[in-house]
């Protein structure tokens, strides 16, 4: 028999929330296999998959209507997924090694007691900025995941 998850598990396994899987059932992205005689969401296996692909999506910054595109019409398999999320964390890391590099190059001279040209303030500059952008994006999907959190404690409250 092929094991099967209800909604809270999946939210408890996956670090989403109740709230964002039932939107995602709501709006026809995500729903799941079966339900159970109560009437209980319940996922499987190939659910899970198709979550991973979900979430893979949205973790390159797809919108939700471009992720459903994309599932509908079979535009990337699983593992063109991966390898889309190899090359964003290759770039991530890239990005961050310069910041490293631009930092430790600027305590250099400033431990030796040189000047700092412009140029340099600059690249760091520009190394620092393109760098926060990126910390800004994560966070922003951690505060949306936490007011998602908040909606669901709100709404348990309330039932």
């Amino acid at each position: 028999m092929q094991q099967q998850w209800k909604v809270g598990e999946l939210a408890k396994m996956t670090g989403l929330t109740v709230r964002t899987l039932r939107f995602y059932d709501q709006i026809g992205l995500f729903s799941p296999s079966g339900h159970s005689v109560t009437g209980h969401r319940l996922y499987n296996e190939a659910d899970i998959r198709r979550l991973h692909q979900i979430l893979s999506l949205k973790d390159l910054g797809l919108s939700l209507e471009d992720i459903q595109s994309v599932l509908n019409g079979h535009t990337y398999a699983p593992a063109d997924i991966v390898a889309m999320q190899i090359k964003r964390v290759q770039k991530q890391i890239q990005t961050q090694q310069r910041l490293l590099a631009e930092l430790e190059r600027v305590a250099e001279k400033m431990n030796d007691e040189e000047p700092l040209s412009n140029e340099a303030f600059i690249s760091l500059l520009e190394t620092m900025k393109l760098s926060h952008e990126k910390y800004i994006m994560e966070h922003r999907l951690n505060w949306e995941r936490r007011f998602d959190q908040l909606g669901d404690v709100l709404n348990e409250d309330l039932i």
